[in-house]
Parts: structure tokens; C-alpha cells; sequence
């Protein structure tokens, strides 16, 4: 890792783009975001993602943030030792260049601390001549000698016992954050990452499957914790691919065909509308009330869009006249008590049955859930643990009618 690409990275996530770094600093927007990349590799975390073509910076950035502060002072020092003073205009873009690898720092210090270039070079491993080539690029870069060549060793001259200083806050500054990087890594290493569709809310079976999991994971004392969390079916896919989860329940087989999957269960789609509406098939009730759906980034919302569009001319089904969202608790809460419909997977509108009404479909449009892993065993017994526990779950009697409902059939 460069000096200048973490002085890149502090200013990226300092102002949340990598265009107007890449213009301050006279570079191009694939070296600016090189530099973050390589740095967010370093640290084996995420510190930004992109949303609407706009780079957002995420929560842990703050604290890496914090852990730069550090380094960029000290690399002020540094430029008022080699005549860059940090006041004037040249200075980003020298700091952004400069070419000092952390590594070579480290043997630096190790040097001056050995007070011999052949002592660090044993143990460092490395060749004398090696070393060596290191010590004169860094001194050539600085500008001054750095060291006393006598009989009895290396001694730092002045110059090398201010480069000293800097580079000791840097060094540890840069090892704080690689020692927080590491225990991440080895959490990481340790625990089954499971992403899964967002539940419908605590009763819904994609909750309870999880919670079953993991109650008999912990039961069954497995190494491997289980951390848990919710995307869309398209950033379920990509965080497969990326490695950054095990384990997938998705809505959809679409772009599965690349992993490991097994069909989780089967079910058809409903349409969810307010407890107190009376219109009995679809195009009345979309007739009568507003849309809220799960978005095309979903598998339900994709196909509850392409049965919309193809089977419906009522224009209020189109794309333009639907309101979507990703969190189908707030859809559930605009149909239990704000007048709106949506579609469901079955399986997952029975259990709030006593909330909505359900209604079916014309035409009988099955849709199935599936779950997707990686290589790694713990995955595969995860799969295994996740499909039984569906299959008990979903096998469960619900209270399908609420009272309204039964009323209305007395009545009827």
C-alpha cells in the first residue's frame, strides 16, 4: 500500500467522489479508485457502494476515516521536510503521488532499530542488496541521507531521526487499523454469512426459518456462528457472487444457474388487499384502491410487474401507476391500513391472514422460493437445516379468515 493511495482514499471518503478527487488531484478516475480498492482490500471491508450512479460512502468509512487522520498529518510532516508545504497548491498532488510503499516504512524502522542493515536484512528475510536498493530509493525520494554508514553500523543522521518520527506515527497508525482489519477477517473466516429476501415481518416463514436455524445451529454447538441479513433478490445474487454470503433465500431461480441451489418450496401468487374492501377479483380491486408492490429488484415484484403488464390493459397496473418499495413490512402496513393492494407469494400472505384480505389470482401463476450456497460444507448443512425447517414451518395450520371475514360469509 502506497502513502499516496491511502492520502487518495482519506480524500475520497472525505468528500464522497471519486470524480472530484481524481480532478484535485490530477488523476484519472480509474487511479482514484484503484486507490480505494486497494485499500478497502487492505482493510477487507467495505467502505463505499454505489446507488444511482452516485458513490455512497458507508458507516465503517467513519471510523477508518478516523484511523487516516494519522497518517495524513504525518504525511504533511513529511512534505514540509522535502519542501511541499501542505498550504500550497502543488501539495495534494505530490501527496497523492508519493511513491513510499507502507512495507518499505517498515523496513526502514526496522533498520534503525537494529542499528545494522545486515541484522534487519536477517530478519526481515531478505537480501542485504535488497534492502539496501530500498534504503537509497527512499532517501533518494526524501532527499537526504538517512543514515551514517560506520564501522559498527547504520546510525540515523538527523534527517533520518525526523523521517523516523514520521514514519513510526504512520507505521502504527497503519497497523491499528490492519490489527482491526485481521480480527474482522477472522470473525469473518469463523461465521456462516446467510442473506435472505426480506421477511413479510416476525410471523413470516422466511423469519421463522431463520430463527429456527439458527436455535438448532447454537443447540448443535457449531463452530461457525451464523450472521444474518436481508437484501433484494438482486443484491442476494451479487453478495453469492462476491463471496460476501454463504447462503441465499431468494424469491426467484433467476441467475442461479452459476450456483450451487435447491428449490426451498413452491406456491402461487395473491393479491393482499385492505381487511375492509369488498371488491372480489383483481381488476376491481386495482380499480378501486392504490398499488404497492415489491420492486422489479425483487423476484415477487418482477413477476407480480410482468403479470401487470401482460394481462391487464387497465392502465392502473402499469409501472407508472405502482408505487415500489423493497421493505414488504411497509407494504403489508399500506394494505392493512391505508387502503392499498399488493401481490404475494401465498405462502407468505397466510400468515398475516388476520391483517389483510387474500384474494386469488384469475389464472393460477406459481411462483417458487429457492435457496443458493457456496463451496463451503457449513453452507450445504445450513441449506439442508433451512429446507426442513420451510417444510415444517409452511406444513403449520394458519389462521387463514380473519373474524371480518367470517362475518361477511355468515352474512353471505
Amino acid at each position: 500500500m502506497h502513502l499516496g493511495a491511502l492520502f487518495i482514499s482519506q480524500h475520497v471518503l472525505t468528500s464522497g467522489s471519486v470524480r472530484e478527487t481524481a480532478r484535485r488531484f490530477q488523476l484519472s478516475p480509474s487511479t482514484v479508485s484503484a486507490a480505494l480498492h486497494h485499500l478497502e482490500t487492505e482493510l477487507a471491508m467495505k467502505l463505499t457502494e454505489r446507488a444511482s450512479g452516485e458513490l455512497v460512502t458507508l458507516i465503517a468509512s467513519g471510523r477508518v476515516l478516523e484511523g487516516l487522520t494519522p497518517i495524513t498529518a504525518a504525511v504533511r510532516e513529511l512534505g514540509q521536510c522535502t519542501g511541499h508545504d501542505s498550504a500550497a497548491d502543488a501539495y495534494q498532488t505530490w501527496a497523492s503521488r508519493i511513491p513510499v510503499k507502507i512495507v518499505t516504512i517498515e523496513r526502514f524502522l526496522e533498520v534503525a532499530d537494529q542499528g545494522s542493515i545486515n541484522r534487519a536484512a536477517r530478519r526481515l528475510r531478505l537480501g542485504q542488496p535488497q534492502l539496501s536498493l530500498q534504503l537509497a530509493n527512499l532517501e533518494k525520494f526524501l532527499g537526504g541521507r538517512l543514515f551514517e554508514r560506520q564501522a559498527q553500523g547504520s546510525v540515523l543522521t538527523e534527517e533520518g531521526r525526523r523521517a523516523y518520527q514520521i514514519f513510526t506515527t504512520i507505521s502504527q497508525a497503519w497497523n491499528d487499523l490492519k490489527s482491526q482489519a485481521d480480527e474482522r477477517y477472522r470473525r469473518t473466516a469463523r461465521s456462516l454469512r446467510i442473506g435472505s429476501i426480506i421477511p413479510t415481518g416476525s410471523e413470516s416463514w422466511v423469519a421463522r426459518c431463520l430463527g429456527a436455524l439458527v436455535s438448532e445451529w447454537n443447540v448443535g454447538r457449531n463452530n461457525n456462528a451464523i450472521s444474518l441479513v436481508s437484501m433484494t433478490a438482486d443484491d442476494l445474487r451479487e453478495a453469492l457472487k462476491s463471496g460476501r454470503i454463504d447462503v441465499a433465500i431468494l424469491d426467484s431461480v433467476f441467475g442461479l444457474e452459476s450456483f450451487r441451489h435447491r428449490e426451498l418450496l413452491q406456491t402461487e401468487m395473491v393479491v393482499i388487499a385492505p381487511p375492509d374492501s369488498i371488491e372480489t377479483n383483481v381488476a376491481d380491486l386495482v380499480a378501486a384502491h392504490p398499488i404497492c408492490m415489491p420492486s422489479p429488484r425483487t423476484g415477487l415484484g418482477h413477476a407480480a410487474m410482468a403479470f401487470s403488464d401482460e394481462r391487464t390493459p387497465n392502465r392502473r397496473l402499469r409501472s407508472r401507476d405502482i408505487t415500489a418499495a423493497d421493505s414488504l413490512p411497509v407494504i403489508v402496513d399500506l394494505v392493512a391500513n391505508h387502503g392499498y393492494v399488493s401481490f404475494l407469494g401465498r405462502v407468505s400472505a397466510m400468515p398475516i391472514a388476520d391483517k389483510v384480505r387474500i384474494v386469488d389470482l384469475d389464472e393460477h401463476l406459481p411462483m417458487s422460493y429457492h435457496v443458493a450456497f457456496n463451496h463451503r460444507k457449513a453452507a450445504a448443512d445450513a441449506c439442508t437445516a433451512i429446507i426442513e425447517a420451510a417444510a415444517r414451518i409452511t406444513a403449520e395450520p394458519v389462521a387463514q379468515i380473519t373474524a371480518r371475514d367470517k362475518a361477511r360469509e355468515n352474512a353471505a
